[in-house]
């Protein structure tokens, strides 16, 4: 057990939680200072403002479209709360720009690991796997079955904060997740905050452009002359 915490990671915590200070103190003091597994035991024991909104009908809020780069991405984002007079005011407002521009400069592919399909992480999971069977051939070194699964769920664990809009660090706020904003504004505002969907589109993708080749063009053009 740790003997003491910080004044900031007691802050951060109640930002995300809106628990007690004491109880905030306690909790990271059980958990060695694990912000995360502090969280887990004041919701177990009742005491989170976030875990409380839990259950709550988040109805209201705003779809945002934000354009970047003079029109070369664009984000339509929805972000859920509770009441219309929250959707209006500036702390929502501004979580919502700034979330929209995180999908713009990050390119998540989902929101949360909840909502990666089951088919994605067969086919993650078989993807490292043989890069780790090609590494092997090449070293003439095989690590036993045991520390393949660790690697490979390291690997997993390290995508998924990639791709997953909640856990990427915030482009505007680099000490935090888009979790923990959300987490912090939900206790903030009293209400649940939830972030939808999005969708992300840049200009030209999928599109198979045709590629040029300035000198063969040359030649042709100098043997036509």
């Amino acid at each position: 057990m740790m003997s003491d915490v910080s004044a900031s990671m007691v802050k951060s915590l109640r930002e995300r939680t809106g628990a007690g200070m004491m109880a905030c103190r306690d909790a990271l003091r059980e958990t060695a200072g694990d912000e995360d597994k502090a969280i887990e035991i004041i919701q177990k024991k009742g005491l989170s403002k976030v875990a409380k909104k839990a259950g709550a009908i988040a109805g209201d809020g705003l779809v945002h479209a934000y354009i970047h780069g003079a029109g070369r991405v664009g984000v339509l984002l929805e972000v859920n709360c509770q009441t219309d007079f929250v959707s209006r005011g500036e702390d929502f407002q501004q979580f919502v720009e700034e979330t929209a521009m995180q999908v713009a400069a990050e390119n998540p592919l989902f929101v949360s690991e909840d909502d990666i399909p089951e088919s994605e992480i067969l086919s993650r999971t078989a993807l490292f796997r043989g890069q780790l069977d090609e590494e092997a051939k090449a070293t003439g070194k095989e690590k036993p079955a045991a520390a393949i699964d660790k690697i490979i769920e390291g690997k997993l664990a390290k995508w998924k904060k990639g791709v997953c809009l909640l856990d990427q660090t915030s482009i505007m706020h680099d000490d935090k997740t888009t979790r923990q904003l959300l987490e912090a504004l939900t206790v903030k505002l009293g209400e649940k905050i939830n972030i939808r969907r999005f969708s992300r589109y840049e200009l030209g993708e999928g599109i198979e452009k045709k590629k040029t080749d300035l000198a063969a063009e040359v030649a042709e053009a100098l043997q036509g002359s």
